[in-house]
């Protein structure tokens, strides 16, 4: 009699969550795309290689960023926004995560100790639009100043199917200058790192004085 094992699945679901708060700590409206909108979303950005506009400083450091002016590129930032037929409005914006090669490898590694990868508790946040793609290695353009630093966020373990079958990361970012985030990932490096997974999303305008709270599971059942 032949038994079939179920075969374990690793970051699948609607397992990436985004609110932002400004600074009187009310939470602001954010943009949920749904099927249809993501696809128009990602034809454009097909179009439209770069949307966000970033501001340097004379090193070369992003120290802001924004949505450029024009239809197309506003399309390709945020979708096509028609309420209940491309989305809707909400306070908390979700998403699929990819886990990626590297990732894979690293979660092997963890495991049963063959390698000598370091725990993934870290989040960064940045300004890229390529879709994701398994052999990321790092984010597009990650963000590095103004209170986007990648920082370590706070582990833990929740049940999605069976007890503690999650790993849950948390982090609050708190801004001191504007951004248009429009992707993020868990690494396990304060700088460098193995990229764990990668979300490209609709833009997430953020000020000074906004937080974005994002939260990042790695499903394993």
């Amino acid at each position: 009699m032949n038994t079939l094992a179920k075969a374990a699945k690793v970051g699948l679901g609607e397992n990436m969550t985004y609110r932002v708060y400004d600074k009187n700590g009310n939470a602001k409206r954010l943009w949920q795309n749904n099927s249809l909108g993501n696809l128009l979303m990602r034809l454009a950005r097909t179009y439209v290689k770069e949307p966000i506009a970033k501001v340097v400083d004379r090193n070369g450091t992003v120290i802001s960023s924004y949505v450029k002016s024009g239809l197309l590129n506003k399309i390709a930032a945020y979708g096509v926004q028609i309420p209940f037929i491309t989305g809707y409005s909400t306070y908390q914006l979700r998403g699929a995560n990819l886990v990626t090669n590297a990732g894979l490898a690293g979660l092997a590694s963890r495991t049963n100790g063959a390698g000598s990868e370091a725990a993934f508790t870290y989040i960064a946040i940045g300004t890229g639009t390529t879709a994701a793609a398994a052999g990321n290695t790092t984010l597009e353009t990650e963000i590095t100043t103004g209170g986007g630093e990648r920082a370590s966020a706070t582990a833990s373990r929740t049940t999605t199917t069976v007890t503690n079958d999650t790993a849950r990361h948390v982090l609050t970012f708190n801004f001191t200058s504007t951004f248009a985030v429009t992707e993020a990932g868990v690494l396990n490096a304060a700088s460098t790192g193995t990229l764990l997974n990668r979300q490209v999303f609709t833009a997430v305008n953020v000020a000074n004085g906004d937080s974005l709270q994002v939260t990042i599971d790695v499903d394993f059942s």
